[in-house]
């Protein structure tokens, strides 16, 4: 049985208890004064008993007299029979109060047939007046026997006229009684039932209000019902429910920003394919120019300039295959080498590379075309500007589960506000002579590859170099950089 029903059942208890104690203490009260009552009626109808049979007694005696029969003496003894048996009952009668005239009553009574047993016996031996003395006798012995029990009833009359009237008084203090017990029990009911509908409608409510909170998408408040019944079970059900559309909420929101990252992702990198791509027609058809050019440079003896047209080469290849895909960090050193070639060629020796590269680390994916951007950063703002050029350095270094990769140069510093606008991924115009992948592209693109914020750091103050760090961690393959960019 579930507990509001409980709660009903209780409510009709109460009710039904409250309604039998009435009946009892009503039952009650008019039962003792209905005997009492039946015990004053009894007097008197024992007494008027008494009345009767003392007639009934001289009757019969008078009848056998005239007309001697055994049914005659029979009716004779019934009656005496009777008489003893209402002197017994009035005998029954006898109280402090009473005591002196109910022993005279009832000797009159033996008296009366005393009289009518010697009125027999003088008939039987034939002496008839005598007879008809005990019977004069019985007949004004009866008739005392009826004056004196009119004279008692008339003093119990006297000596209940005030229970009587207590009777009376009480019937009308009994009424007033009532009316104040029904206000009373009316009263202790509506509180009772007030309480009772308190006790549920509280809850309703509460949950009503949660509810209502609910449909105004407040899903991060806690529902809280104070009850022990199902209200109580429905609010906790309401509230898993409030938490898993939280959860939901949550990752939907968390989907729709992994989803924005995602298509930024994708915008940066057509962004950079369309930079990188502003100023060709045909790649295939400038791939084999310069094929053609560095085999032609070759063959008139001219060494120096076919490797720089093959780094050329090798350098627009990398570019555009590779842009949107995971490399290693051995394919990103060759890049970076095969960039340095061309820009040797044209800063000889103001340009100075210098590599600290442990082989272990090379195996590392990364993102394809990040560190030749940063190194082309360092050329074009570090060294171009400078007579005497400047020097970069590259060191990759093997750091527990991560590797550490630091691009440093010695040039004139970033001003403080261009340096986090970088870190914070806010678009810096890059510059004209560059390949097109600007500092931003490459900061972007490696917060989307391995989903973390803080890679990369840039120390630099003015007038002292620029040291770029990257943190990467070792465990991101190029299967999950294929699988975050299919989704």
């Amino acid at each position: 049985m579930n507990r509001i029903q409980k709660k009903i059942w209780m409510l009709a208890s109460v009710v039904l208890i409250i309604m039998a104690v009435i009946w009892i203490a009503l039952t009650y009260y008019n039962q003792k004064t209905q005997n009492q009552y039946n015990d004053i009626l009894q007097r008197y109808l024992s007494m008027n008993s008494v009345t009767n049979s003392s007639q009934q007694v001289v009757t019969d005696l008078n009848n056998y007299l005239l007309e001697p029969s055994e049914d005659n003496l029979d009716n004779l003894n019934h009656s005496k029979e009777k008489l003893n048996d209402a002197k017994a009952e009035v005998g029954k009668l006898i109280n402090s109060e009473n005591e002196f005239a109910l022993v005279n009553y009832m000797n009159l009574i033996d008296s009366l047939i005393e009289t009518s047993d010697r009125s027999l016996m003088f008939y039987a031996e034939s002496d008839t007046d005598t007879s008809n003395k005990e019977f004069t006798e019985a007949t004004r012995l009866s008739k005392y026997i009826s004056e004196m029990t009119l004279t008692l009833i008339d003093t119990e009359l006297k000596t209940y006229d005030v229970f009587y009237r207590g009777i009376i008084s009480q019937s009308a203090e009994f009424k007033k009684l009532g009316i104040w017990l029904m206000l009373l029990i009316t009263l202790l009911l509506l509180m009772i039932t007030y309480w009772f509908s308190l006790s549920i409608t509280r809850p309703v409510q509460q949950l009503t209000r949660a509810a209502n909170e609910l449909s105004a998408g407040k899903f991060d408040k806690e529902i809280k019902v104070e009850s022990n019944d199902e209200i109580s079970f429905l609010a906790q059900t309401f509230n898993r429910m409030r938490i898993n559309i939280n959860n939901l909420f949550q990752e939907i929101q968390q989907k729709a920003q992994l989803e924005h990252e995602l298509q930024q992702s994708k915008l940066l990198l057509q962004e950079s394919q369309l930079k990188n791509l502003q100023s060709q027609i045909n790649p295939h058809f400038l791939f084999n120019t310069l094929n053609t050019l560095s085999k032609k440079a070759y063959l008139e003896g001219s060494e120096e300039t076919s490797d720089l047209l093959v780094s050329v080469a090798g350098l627009l290849r990398y570019n555009l295959k590779w842009l949107d895909k995971s490399v290693t960090l051995q394919d990103e050193v060759m890049v970076i080498q095969q960039y340095m070639n061309i820009q040797k060629a044209r800063f000889t020796d103001r340009l100075t590379m210098h590599l600290e590269i442990e082989r272990s680390c090379l195996n590392v994916q990364i993102p394809g075309l990040t560190l030749q951007p940063i190194i082309e950063n360092a050329v074009i703002y570090a060294v171009e500007p400078r007579e005497d050029g400047g020097q970069i350095w590259l060191r990759i270094k093997d750091n527990n589960d991560m590797v550490r990769i630091e691009v440093e140069d010695d040039g004139p510093g970033i001003p403080e506000d261009k340096r986090i606008k970088i870190l914070n991924g806010e678009l810096v115009e890059t510059n004209s002579a560059s390949t097109g992948i600007g500092f931003t592209n490459v900061v972007k693109r490696l917060r989307l590859f391995y989903g973390i914020e803080n890679l990369m750091d840039i120390q630099s103050a003015m007038g002292e170099g620029t040291k770029v760090v990257i943190r990467i961690p070792k465990t991101r393959g190029i299967e999950q950089h294929a699988q975050t960019l299919d989704r």
